[in-house]
């Protein structure tokens, strides 16, 4: 697959140019998995156990070759010292280069495996529930936020079913601390048509805690995030929507004559027949004709 001049020599190398080229849609992020030279049971376990719609291909040593290699964008990267026991690093790149990086120490850890339940079938698109004011307040916080979505959001689905919606990932932040919990939504009976739901942790468990971060600068961060115009909705007037997503229209209309506005017909409004008499005026009543009840006039008398 040489290039002369910048240019493929055969339609194989052409081919694989074009499916790294810039596309309006992108392909779905995949990650890479790093196990560093020193590293404990806890972070062996815990990188096997990281939820199943993280894409997981062989382990790599990191660096910016592989990343082009493999054509992934996100990565972890596990390692154990002294100084830092059970260490976790995410990690996104943007032109296979370093964007930002989180280090998150593991303080508590269930396994996948000690929870004796069943668990979802592999690739199920989780629901992502971030709870807590810091993921909105914290500068830092936001961006693991960001991060985390990046990693767990699974593929792009036109469509889910009420059934396939059966993953759910709780993240929380709290006292500086952050804590992730998977569980299983089961649909039980309730008597009527929307069935009952309950919640069944399934694993695994992280407590985490925030230690040394790497963040891109704004101006990078908002090149990375920069959208194609065709992939831009157009700004369409008067429709607004509300905090829940609920869309709203504004109509425009000529001031209308509400005398000529057609209403209900009923007998109680119809008009009477006749002309209206004007205001002081008083009708006579037509006394009625009655015939005469005098016999006829004898043709004798005069």
């Amino acid at each position: 697959m040489t290039m002369n001049g910048g240019r493929p020599k055969s339609q194989r190398s052409k081919r694989f140019l074009e499916g790294r080229a810039p596309k309006i849609a992108e392909n779905v992020k995949n990650a890479m998995i790093m196990k560093g030279g020193n590293t404990s049971e806890t972070i062996t376990n815990a990188l096997k156990d990281l939820p199943p719609t993280l894409t997981r291909p062989s382990l790599l040593c990191f660096q910016e070759f592989f990343s082009k290699k493999t054509d992934c964008s996100l990565f972890v990267f596990g390692s154990h010292n002294k100084k830092r026991p059970n260490n976790l690093i995410f990690g996104r790149l943007f032109d296979f280069h370093v964007l930002d990086m989180m280090e998150l120490g593991i303080e508590k850890y269930t396994g996948l495996m000690d929870f004796k339940n069943s668990k979802c079938p592999e690739g199920t698109k989780p629901m992502l529930v971030f709870a807590g004011d810091a993921f909105d307040v914290d500068h830092e916080l936001r961006r693991l936020k960001s991060l985390f979505i990046d990693f767990f959001r699974g593929m792009a689905v036109p469509a889910v079913r009420l059934a396939g919606l059966e993953h759910i990932l709780h993240i929380t932040a709290l006292e500086d601390k952050i804590y992730l919990r998977s569980y299983r939504s089961l649909l039980k009976k309730s008597g009527c048509r929307t069935p009952r739901i309950e919640l069944e942790e399934i694993g695994p468990a992280f407590d985490f805690v925030v230690r040394r971060t790497h963040m891109a600068s704004e101006d990078l961060y908002k090149t990375a995030h920069r959208q194609p115009k065709v992939l831009k909705a157009g700004k369409k007037k008067n429709i607004s929507h509300d905090v829940f997503g609920t869309k709203f229209g504004r109509l425009h209309m000529q001031k209308q004559d509400l005398g000529k506005l057609q209403t209900r017909k009923m007998k109680g409004l119809r008009k009477r027949r006749g002309p209206v008499p004007a205001e002081g005026e008083e009708t006579e009543a037509k006394a009625p004709k009655t015939e005469s009840a005098d016999p006829d006039p004898d043709p004798t008398q005069s």
